[in-house]
């Protein structure tokens, strides 16, 4: 059994889709607060984690919800097209109003963004494990991730171009760069829904995995959950937990971070970003193949042992160095080796009916995390030290570890010899 590489590429567009969105997001907005509305580190970290609060119960509920659609599109398709189509609208409000320096405004779109993006990215999720022979989901979430970080990696190099370098009295226009990206997301979504026929290939699938899944009913490895199983699901759950914490920590606040300790001009902070991204996007389809050889668990140990470390190596920079780049080169290829196992060993447990309330689920505590951590290290930053930001995140990288240790379910079949 192969992966179809051209299939999941095209699947993979709606992740490229909400990644790019994802960097602005995280990268620009922070610096609109800041510099625009004057908000200190602490709020701004507030408003940061208004996404996951309306992620926390929006993704696992359009998750559920669209596992019991049935369109001639199919179950994820609708979500996708309409979720795309609102939020573009809406954050091309968010320069304007940046701009006109009306924060009620900007508030308000803001807003509708994250709502809108909170209705289909579990659904835009989901549609790789129903497109994907259970075997190849670890090798399908590798491909699936690349897209991912191809689109921030075009978003980050948007920044880097189109964010005007100008004095520090003066604030840039950010309307180009979010033009740009909303371009990106429309020209992607398009694509998928022109050349994926959802509900057409998931009916292949299904009969394909069919014999796998009488053969799972049959053993109760999937009905149920057993106790063994469901102790791992909340192991895998606490690790997910952790090590967003610490990730979305340093990539939330990155940008304040470079300006102010690394002394980084307009968008060029991009540039270390840009290099964990290339970085990732060469490693993700070996990580792939890695863990189908080696298993899921010890890719994913891997990463949180090789992410810790740059950490560490983070807070030993106190001013710009080229050194920096190589530092976040390792840190691509870490987060590859947690992300594209992580998701699979989630819906692994799961029955394929319900792959969209455990991808759901996932998020949850992805959120959870993410809702927590910029309010936490902005707080440490703004009341402590700007410098607290990469201890913190090495703190919660090897919590991740510890409980990581205790997941014994979810993992990839190792590939038998001539596979």
């Amino acid at each position: 059994m192969k992966l179809n590489y051209g299939r999941t590429f095209l699947i993979g567009l709606a992740f490229l889709s909400i990644s790019a969105f994802w960097q602005l997001y995280d990268n620009i907005v922070p610096l609109m607060l800041k510099n625009t509305f004057a908000l200190g580190d602490a709020l701004t970290g507030g408003i940061m984690a208004l996404d996951n609060v309306l992620a926390l119960f929006l993704l696992p509920f359009f998750g559920a919800l669209s596992d019991r659609v049935d369109t001639p599109m199919g179950k994820r398709t609708p979500f996708i097209i309409v979720g795309t189509v609102v939020a573009v609208i809406c954050m091309l409000i968010l320069p304007v109003a940046d701009q006109m320096e009306n924060f009620p405004l900007f508030f308000i779109a803001l807003g509708m963004v994250l709502l809108a993006m909170s209705t289909y990215r579990s659904p835009a999720v989901a549609l790789m494990p129903d497109l994907t022979p259970k075997p190849l989901r670890s090798e399908a979430n590798a491909v699936i991730n690349l897209m991912g970080a191809v689109g921030g990696i075009l978003a980050l190099a948007a920044i880097s171009l189109l964010v005007p370098k100008v004095p520090a009295s003066e604030r840039p226009s950010y309307f180009n760069v979010y033009m740009a990206v909303a371009t990106l997301m429309v020209v992607a979504v398009a694509v998928l829904v022109l050349t994926i026929r959802e509900k057409k290939l998931a009916q292949q699938v299904d009969i394909d995995d069919g014999e796998a899944e009488d053969e799972e009913q049959e053993t109760g490895v999937k009905t149920g959950m057993p106790r063994e199983v469901r102790r791992s699901f909340i192991f895998i759950l606490a690790s997910i937990f952790l090590w967003f914490t610490a990730y979305n920590a340093v990539t939330t606040a990155f940008s304040r971070y470079a300006t102010t300790i690394w002394g980084y001009q307009g968008g060029s902070f991009a540039n270390a970003l840009m290099v964990a991204m290339g970085t990732a996007i060469v490693f993700f389809i070996p990580v792939g193949i890695l863990s189908r050889k080696f298993g899921r668990k010890k890719m994913i140990i891997f990463g949180i042992l090789l992410i810790t470390t740059t950490y560490f190596c983070g807070f030993l920079f106190k001013t710009y160095s080229p050194w920096i780049n190589l530092v976040f080169a390792f840190t691509g290829i870490a987060w590859a080796s947690i992300n594209v196992n992580s998701y699979p060993m989630v819906v692994e447990m799961s029955r394929g009916s319900d792959i969209g309330k455990y991808t759901g689920m996932y998020y949850t505590f992805s959120m959870a995390a993410q809702i927590l951590t910029p309010i936490a290290s902005g707080a440490l930053m703004q009341y402590v030290h700007y410098r607290t930001l990469f201890p913190y995140a090495v703190f919660f990288s090897l919590l991740s570890l510890c409980t990581m240790l205790f997941v014994k379910h979810g993992d990839a079949r190792p590939a038998a010899a001539g596979e």
